[in-house]
């Protein structure tokens, strides 16, 4: 897989994780607790990733496991500070915190494995979540308790995002992702059991989960580690975090929400940080 290949696969996975807004607001809306949720996602990804990878699977090494640990362990804080802090700010500040992730990356990258990003990756990544604030942003800034809480997860997704990078260069990016997947899902059951919050499955619900479970976690899941192998840290957040413009057009088109000018501005300026960084201008000093 060439680099190119592999920027475009990252954005089919931006994609779907963009639907899965659609799907995640159904399952919600079937009245599946949050943690309920992410339990269920999660062990049907890692049902099926063991089950279709089984010969990957007897084969995974110690080291590997470690690994695994590590990138669930990252996966799951995210989801748990973003599913947490929700319930204190609004879901618009609750999606413009996690974005900010696209601004974490890089200077994370730089502090812990000494890579320091180029001038294009981190215009890119500010013009990025500029362009979310337009898609998200309703209010004030006003920090709360929640939205500290969803900083916390921007660190988890950024911290998610280099630890594939890093990991991905060693280890088989299957092995990974089906760990990961094994150890968010022991994570999230143990959360649930704690909380106590689980409610009877309902249609709606069960259909939502196991389009969540099935595309969203598990096939997104691994076509990420897998092309993200062949792309930078820096480029994979700010690609990745489209999610929010193909969140914002399933919403228009599944959930018949308006189309404002504030929308046409987000995704203008996400695909201006898109071209930016790809191309590096240099397109204008030819």
């Amino acid at each position: 897989m060439n680099k190119k290949t592999a920027d475009l696969v990252l954005a089919f996975v931006a994609m779907i994780w963009g639907t899965g807004f659609v799907a995640s607001q159904m399952a919600l809306d079937g009245n599946m607790s949050p943690f309920q949720m992410m339990t269920y996602r999660f062990f049907i990804a890692s049902l099926l990733m063991t089950t279709i990878f089984w010969k990957e699977f007897k084969k995974i090494t110690l080291e590997e496991i470690k690994a695994g640990c590590i990138i669930g362990f990252f996966l799951f804080a995210a989801f748990a500070f973003q599913t947490i802090g929700l319930q204190y700010t609004t879901p618009s500040k609750n999606a413009f915190l996690t974005a900010t992730n696209v601004v974490i990356v890089p200077f994370l990258y730089w502090v812990i494995l000494r890579r320091k990003p180029d001038k294009y990756s981190l215009i890119g990544a500010i013009l990025t979540v500029t362009g979310i604030s337009f898609l998200t942003l309703e209010g004030s800034l006003a920090i709360s308790i929640g939205d500290l809480l969803t900083l916390i997860c921007a660190l988890g997704f950024a911290m998610h995002i280099i630890s594939i990078g890093y990991y991905t260069q060693k280890y088989s990016p299957i092995k990974l992702t089906i760990l990961q997947m094994i150890v968010a899902f022991i994570f999230s059951a143990i959360s649930l059991l704690f909380t106590k919050d689980a409610a009877p499955l309902t249609t709606k619900a069960s259909l939502a989960v196991i389009y969540l479970g099935v595309v969203s976690t598990t096939l997104a899941f691994l076509l990420q580690n897998i092309a993200q192998k062949y792309s930078n840290a820096t480029k994979t957040a700010i690609i990745l975090s489209t999610e929010a413009m193909f969140g914002t057009l399933a919403s228009v088109i599944l959930l018949n929400e308006k189309l404002t000018s504030n929308m046409i501005i987000g995704c203008s300026i996400i695909f201006l940080a898109i071209i930016i960084t790809e191309t590096k201008l240099s397109f204008i000093r030819r």
